[in-house]
This record gives C-alpha cells, sequence and structure tokens, in this order.
C-alpha cells in the first residue's frame, strides 16, 4: 500500500447500487486502500460484477451486523487511520487532508466529517441543523457521519461492541474516554432515501425516539426489534 495513511471500510448488505456509485467516484483517488465487508448471501450478480469492475479493493465477507463486519474489515486494514463508510454516503473534496493534518494532532484520536443529506427538500436543512447541533452540544456523531479513529486506539478498545443497533453511540462514547474527538466540515453526503420512503418526520421522530431509549437504559437487542420490524 502506497498510502498507510488511512484504511476506508464499507460494510454493505443488499447495497449494489450505492456501493457502485461509491466506488466509481473513489476511483479517481489512488493509493487508497478500501475494504468492502459483505453480509449478504454469496452469489449475488451485482455484487460479482462490482468485484469484477474493482480489483484494487478489497472484498471479503462476514457475518451480517453492522458492527461484526466492520470489525471484520478493521483487522485486515493496514492505515494507521480507519474510516467507517456507508455504501449510500460519499464524502466530500478535501476529506484525506483533514487526516493528513490530524495525523499530526496526537491529542486528536478520532472523529466524524459533517452530515448532509443529497436532498434539496427544506427538511434535510433542518435535519443536518440538528446533526449540526447534537454534535456540537454533546460531541456525538453518528455512523453516516463517516465516523474515524486511529487504527491503534480501535485496536486498544477491541473495537466496536457487536450490537444489533447503536454500536456508533456506544463507540463514540467510549471513543471520547480516549482523547479528543475531531469534527471536520467536509460533508459526508448521506442518501434521503430512508427518509424519503418512510417520511420525513416519521423517520426523524423514530430516530430520536430510539436514541432516547437507548440513553435510558433499554438494551439494544429490544431497540434492534422496533426498527427492523
Amino acid at each position: 500500500m502506497n498510502d498507510p495513511l488511512v484504511t476506508i471500510v464499507i460494510p454493505v448488505l443488499n447495497d449494489a447500487a450505492p456501493l457502485a456509485s461509491l466506488l466509481q467516484a473513489m476511483d479517481t483517488q489512488p493509493a487508497l486502500e478500501i475494504i468492502v465487508v459483505d453480509g449478504g448471501e454469496a452469489g449475488d450478480p451485482a455484487m460479482d460484477t462490482l468485484c469484477e469492475h474493482h480489483p484494487r479493493v478489497t472484498w471479503m465477507r462476514s457475518a451480517p451486523g453492522r458492527a461484526v463486519q466492520m470489525n471484520a474489515g478493521a483487522r485486515r486494514a493496514g492505515g494507521r487511520w480507519l474510516v467507517f463508510l456507508h455504501a449510500d454516503t460519499q464524502l466530500g473534496a478535501g476529506w484525506r487532508d483533514v487526516l493528513h493534518r490530524l495525523d499530526e494532532q496526537p491529542r486528536i484520536v478520532g472523529g466524524s466529517f459533517r452530515f448532509a443529506l443529497d436532498s434539496p427538500r427544506l427538511w434535510a436543512r433542518w435535519i443536518e441543523w440538528g446533526v449540526r447541533m447534537r454534535v456540537r452540544l454533546f460531541d456525538l456523531p453518528y455512523g453516516d457521519q463517516a465516523l474515524f479513529v486511529r487504527r491503534v486506539v480501535f485496536e486498544e478498545m477491541n473495537g466496536y461492541r457487536e450490537l444489533p443497533l447503536m454500536e456508533d453511540v456506544d463507540f463514540i462514547r467510549r471513543l471520547r474516554r480516549r482523547g479528543r474527538l475531531a469534527h471536520a466540515d467536509v460533508p459526508a453526503l448521506t442518501s434521503a432515501r430512508r427518509w424519503e420512503r418512510d417520511g420525513w418526520l416519521r423517520r426523524t421522530l423514530e430516530n430520536s425516539t430510539l436514541m432516547a431509549l437507548y440513553l435510558a437504559g433499554i438494551p439494544p437487542e429490544r431497540l434492534a426489534r422496533l426498527y427492523y420490524r
């Protein structure tokens, strides 16, 4: 690997279409280690086609579960920094420059990019504003903000706890005990498909309710049954 700075880990589950768009955008970035961890069933023709078209990507299979898949990818990673990227999220220009700068700041152990939605709707701008306030006030980004972490710190923490839901929140709360977080202004542009499918108000309220229940001590296993019902 010519650039040992960063490894991008992408957990996927039936995500061939958004993954194709993401990998096409990343083809313009040389010397970047990318690991895709597929938790779906073997033999998906769309995924097989992506494997053929992107030979420099490291392709892995694991049991399903975002935390399980991200941990599996991290074990194969060679970069000093790990970036955990959802298949339906694309990083804006300059994201790697952010990690180059942070690499010289040992007090920074990890962080996130700026949440953005690929929708012109006013609802999208309100949700983005709410996320900015959450990050600013509570230092609490979510996984759809392309969380990043020094690999040595990730390994010392034993990675993600393999929870069925809220693995990102649990991880960030533990990571904050290791040092400072940095929240870059570079956008992590995320698909608005879930909000468009479920309704902007409904999806926002359900996400907020699940978080409140988690912080109140409801086990992630119970919350997962509600979320995936």
